[in-house]
């Protein structure tokens, strides 16, 4: 049994008051996102569920600093962001935030390999120790094998993983992943799960957008949402279910 755990100890990775996201005008209005509150402290795995057209999607892309919030605040890192420009938007998410996207975002002309260190380079890195880190995290993902094909000759599955090892290049405090798991077959999926366990032991702090209860059974907390607002909200203190 997991134990009830009061997760406000004062230190956050992430940070929201009143975050709403509204499209539309008086009867057409639709609030996205709902005045939402929320603190996720350093290391936590966080699990974002809900039925399709509740908001999950449309938070993740609010708390990445993808969208810009209709109103309230954000801080990642300790970092205002929803004041921020776009210019220094952008070069904080190449240095403290990692993106999994439902639709991959790989350059087609690219390699594995060189898609997974793209975001490292960057970021900065050197070039050796770029892909050095892109190939041990594909062998993570069970693609060691396929580091020099080009994602045509990846099947779907394996281009989800590689955009996973290319979120993790730039060794962010922060990963956003939406539905990491949604095109993934069981060994796949076991394979992002370990690779999650890693990042929580190295104090990486993971919000993940899912429809997929394994990966609610691994996260440290689990949020519900409905109609753009958090309707439940389970924290539990365990390790990783095995």
């Amino acid at each position: 049994m997991r134990a009830h755990v009061d997760g406000t100890d004062g230190m956050t990775a992430l940070r929201a008051r009143g975050l709403t996201k509204r499209y539309g005008w008086n009867d057409s209005l639709v609030r996205a996102v709902d005045a939402i509150d929320l603190d996720v402290p350093p290391g936590q795995t966080l699990a974002i569920m809900g039925p399709s057209g509740c908001g999950k999607s449309t938070l993740l892309h609010l708390l990445g600093g993808l969208q810009r919030a209709t109103s309230g605040e954000l801080w990642v890192a300790g970092q205002r962001i929803d004041t921020m420009s776009e210019r220094r938007l952008a070069k904080l998410r190449r240095h403290q935030i990692g993106l999994v996207f439902q639709s991959f975002h790989l350059m087609d002309e690219l390699t594995a390999v060189e898609n997974v260190e793209m975001a490292a380079l960057l970021a900065g890195t050197a070039p050796r120790q770029a892909r050095r880190r892109a190939l041990h995290l594909l062998d993570q993902v069970g693609l060691a094998d396929r580091a020099a094909h080009l994602p045509s000759e990846l099947s779907g599955g394996q281009r989800q993983r590689v955009a996973i090892a290319r979120a993790l290049s730039n060794e962010p405090h922060l990963v956003l992943a939406d539905e990491p798991t949604g095109n993934l077959d069981t060994a796949a999926t076991l394979d992002v799960l370990r690779l999650f366990e890693e990042m929580r032991l190295a104090g990486q702090t993971l919000v993940v957008v899912t429809h997929d209860a394994r990966i609610a059974a691994i996260a440290d907390r689990v949020i519900s949402m409905r109609d753009g607002a958090f309707a439940d909200d389970s924290m539990f203190a365990d390790s990783y279910a095995h």
